[in-house]
């Protein structure tokens, strides 16, 4: 045991020699959403430089490589930040590179300023109105939405580490009472909605205590038959053809969750009875320790 001055001071000088590992995993280490946070702005920041930079010349990025500390798995705990150093082709010498340093600079600042003003990405309503008119026409509401998957899996990515481990959190509730129950339940990525949708209303904090938002989750479970979400971030709901739609949508019984990425499909299963044995568990749930603080009071829910 370290000595409880140790502990608490987390001063190097008053560690003894045996200790010196044990310093370092717990206090200097970089935790995992630290490591999640870097993760996630690189892959951001490698996609823009790829994708919006330099289009109009014919030099490319042809690689981004993760330098500094990060880079070098030598960062310490809050105290690094990532460096990224940014390989472009074709360049003839050293000396073009030299030269041309600050028009590379101006054109990542300049495209860099344009992103902080450009609407998120919506794919043309067009598309939207022919899955409409086909779900429609084939009564084949949902049935589509793997089309979608690359816009479902960007509506998750970008969400903070602290969320997507809450989300991870409620997944693994759900399996639990999937294996209990043995029967049909709402789909789980009905649940990863519901975990964003409760995280949004309470104000999009990217620091929580993680109990008090399982906690908010499971209480929009116990009360499923009040749920009607739906996100307008990939469709127009302004639209003639799809605001209309999405309306008769929001108008069926309850619960409706709606596809972020496809209005036709309500991925709360269209089924009530399929809830009620999940807002079973979450009642029971409610009782257990991990909704308690450590004096036995109850850790509350966000107010959403």
């Amino acid at each position: 045991m370290w000595p409880l001055q140790a502990i608490v001071a987390r001063d190097l000088e008053v560690i003894p020699a045996k200790d010196l590992d044990r310093f370092i995993e717990h206090h200097l280490l970089p935790d995992t959403a630290f490591r999640m946070q870097v993760k996630q702005a690189i892959d951001i920041i490698c996609s823009f430089l790829k994708e919006r930079c330099f289009l109009q010349d014919r030099v490319r990025v042809s690689k981004v490589v993760k330098g500094g500390s990060s880079g070098k798995g030598t960062a310490l705990r809050d105290r690094s930040d990532a460096d990224l150093v940014v390989f472009l082709s074709p360049l003839t010498s050293f000396q073009e590179q030299f030269e041309r340093r600050g028009e590379f600079i101006q054109e990542t600042r300049t495209q860099l300023e344009a992103c902080q003003v450009t609407e998120p990405y919506r794919p043309d309503p067009d598309i939207y109105v022919r899955l409409i008119r086909e779900c429609e026409r084939l009564g084949k509401e949902g049935e589509f939405s793997p089309c979608f998957t690359e816009l479902q899996r960007a509506f998750l990515k970008q969400r903070p580490a602290k969320l997507k481990s809450l989300i991870r959190l409620v997944k693994h509730w759900y399996q639990k009472c999937k294996e209990k129950l043995g029967q049909s339940l709402p789909p789980q990525y009905a649940l990863e909605l519901l975990t964003v949708y409760a995280w949004e209303r309470a104000g999009r904090q990217t620091d929580f205590i993680t109990a008090q938002g399982f906690q908010t989750v499971l209480e929009l479970v116990m009360n499923y038959r009040q749920l009607r979400i739906h996100w307008t971030q990939y469709y127009d709901s302004s639209h003639p053809v799809i605001g209309p739609y999405l309306r008769r949508q929001l108008q069926k019984p309850r619960p409706v969750i709606l596809d972020p990425a496809d209005p036709t499909g309500n991925v709360a299963g269209g089924k009530p009875e399929r809830w009620e044995p999940l807002a079973g568990e979450a009642r029971a749930w409610m009782k257990y320790p991990c909704f308690r603080k450590g004096d036995g009071s109850p850790v509350g829910s966000w107010n959403i």
